[in-house]
């Protein structure tokens, strides 16, 4: 039988069964509103006709009044004649009435009268009585019969659905536990279902497909061995060292520079724990120091490493593999692997151009400061007076110098951190003077903008571990490109806060502000943002931040073009 027959069999037998009992409860309530009915409509209006009919007969005698209302209900029990030897009883009643009203001083007839009204009323309740009963049992065999046919409504509903869902699930859940073993690469799975309806047309389809997919299988093993083999021997012949790593870190692969490198051999490192390998190695356990579950590291880090009897250097690059298996939507990890490129050759021409530069900006600290002293000798009126020209250019000569010269200040201070001949005196150093001096030392540049600097800095800031000198120049820097990116007659504002076991100090202003595609970049060297007509070199921000890093703090930025920047620096407060 189809599921579709199935289900149209068991819903219209529900269906039907639910008809039923409807229409018997309806028949059966039916039944017992007529009875109901019966009694409230004849027999009851009769007794209410009856009564009425005594109150008004003590009225007529003690208060000698007519016989019109009497009579009003005399007629309307005449109209509600329901019962077997009422007719006969209102006529006998209709009769003694008339004879009273003929003969009023004879009191038998009043008896007479009130003894039919007895009577009428004795008929009604002894139908109301019996109609009761009637009524009664109609209601016990309406629950007998709603029950019997409830009960039985509901003993084929519960075989329907005891067996209805597990006709249609349990093909449905062998189905789908196949389809799971299919997904995992046991072709040989198969589904076995002995009926005609559209789960069996299903089975056979399903085995059809896998008996295809364990042919695909055979005939394709062969070239995936070939496909490893080709892989393996390109991984073998890149001349940068790899080596590929699975979701639990165990060592799947390592090229023949990387063996090389390590120091170590394949059958001592493949399948084995990497974490086990770094015990021993020094290598492996630098490679690996970053690699946790769930935190692989995508930067690229560069690495010193003795190879090939001389210092090389390698950038270490940690990529992970992540795949979508079929019919899901999360991305799986499943490994990583480790390059490391040999990069020796560009720090050797990166060294060049640090100690070129160094020595080009130490040869023109001489012949700049030659000029500056010529310089003031010329400005001096003992050797001459100038004419307003030669003042003008004077003035000029003396700007570009002082440029000059900074800029060749800035560029043995980048040289003295890239070589890491920076000496720091690191000591206890009080914030509040750090910040004093660079704001004194900002104060002119800021006069001359008509730039008001906002100081907030707390009384009793601690103390803070740090290079007083190089601080004090990081700060100023930034008060400075504060004052040269702000508008005049605007206001750049200090602050200080300490903050559990760090003090961080901001510089904030109103200027241009920093387009977001160029936020994470104004920490490079030489680096200046595109269309800035603005004097610099683009180290100032680097020489900064190579310093505070170097003294164990971190400088960050938040910008928003038009809205200004916000400088921030974090450095540590002194615990002695």
């Amino acid at each position: 039988m189809r599921i579709k027959t199935k289900l149209r069999l068991g819903l219209g037998i529900l269906f039907l069964l639910i008809i039923l009992l409807t229409a018997l409860a309806v028949r059966q309530v039916h039944a017992i509103a007529g009875d109901t009915e019966n009694i409230l409509v004849a027999n009851y209006n009769s007794l209410d006709y009856s009564r009425n009919m005594m109150k008004e007969l003590d009225k007529i005698e003690g208060e000698k009044q007519s016989f019109e209302n009497f009579n009003h209900f005399l007629e309307l029990q005449g109209k509600n004649i329901t019962e077997i030897g009422e007719k006969e009883l209102t006529q006998n009643l209709t009769e003694d009435v008339k004879a009273w009203q003929s003969r009023p001083e004879e009191p038998s007839i009043l008896l007479q009268i009130r003894k039919d009204l007895n009577d009428i009323m004795k008929i009604n309740m002894d139908a109301i009585q019996r109609k009761s009963i009637v009524a009664q049992k109609t209601t016990e065999s309406a629950i007998l019969w709603i029950s019997i046919t409830g009960l039985t409504c509901f003993l084929i509903a519960l075989i329907l659905l005891v067996n209805l869902p597990s006709d249609i699930a349990n093909p449905i859940k062998d189905l789908t536990e196949s389809i799971r073993q299919i997904a995992a690469k046991n072709y040989s799975q198969r589904v076995n279902f002995e009926t005609h309806d559209e789960f069996g047309n299903l089975a056979r389809s399903f085995n059809t497909m896998a008996e295809k997919l364990q042919e695909y299988s055979d005939s394709n093993l062969a070239r995936l061995m070939m496909e490893k083999k080709r892989v393996e021997t390109l991984i073998n012949n890149m001349q940068d060292p790899v080596i590929g790593l699975d979701d639990k870190n165990l060592i799947l692969f390592a090229n023949e520079e990387a063996l090389k490198i390590s120091g170590l051999k394949a059958e001592n490192i493949i399948g084995k724990a990497a974490t086990e390998i770094a015990v021993s190695n020094d290598l492996v356990r630098s490679l690996l120091q970053h690699l946790m579950v769930g935190n692989i590291e995508k930067s690229q880090q560069t690495l010193k490493i003795y190879a090939d009897n001389k210092e090389s250097y390698f950038e270490k690059q940690i990529v992970p593999i992540l795949v979508l298996p079929t019919g899901e939507e999360e991305k799986k990890h499943i490994g990583s692997f480790i390059i490391l490129r040999n990069v020796t050759a560009y720090k050797e021409l990166d060294f060049a151009k640090t100690n070129f530069i160094a020595m080009v900006s130490h040869e023109f600290k001489t012949p700049i400061a030659s000029m500056k002293m010529s310089l003031q000798l010329l400005e001096n009126s003992s050797v001459g007076n100038l004419n307003d020209e030669q003042k003008q250019l004077v003035s000029s000569i003396k700007d570009d110098a002082k440029r000059l010269l900074r800029t060749t200040g800035e560029l043995l201070d980048i040289t003295q951190v890239e070589t890491g001949k920076t000496q720091l005196k690191i000591e206890n150093c009080n914030p509040d003077v750090i910040i004093s001096d660079a704001v004194e030392a900002t104060k002119i540049l800021a006069e001359q903008k008509k730039i008001s600097l906002n100081l907030t800095v707390p009384e009793l800031l601690p103390e803070i571990k740090a290079d007083q000198e190089k601080t004090t120049w990081v700060i100023t820097n930034l008060i400075s490109n504060a004052i040269r990116y702000s508008y005049e007659n605007s206001t750049i504002f200090i602050a200080a806060e300490a903050k559990e076991n760090a003090l961080m100090i901001t510089v904030k202003d109103n200027g241009i502000g920093i387009s977001p595609q160029y936020k994470n970049k104004i920490f490079d060297k030489y680096f200046r943002i595109p269309g800035s007509e603005k004097e610099g070199t683009g180290l100032g921000l680097a020489i900064s931040k190579e310093l505070i890093e170097a003294q164990g703090g971190t400088i960050s930025v938040e910008s928003n073009l038009g809205f200004g920047s916000e400088f921030v620096v974090t450095l540590k407060i002194s615990n002695d």
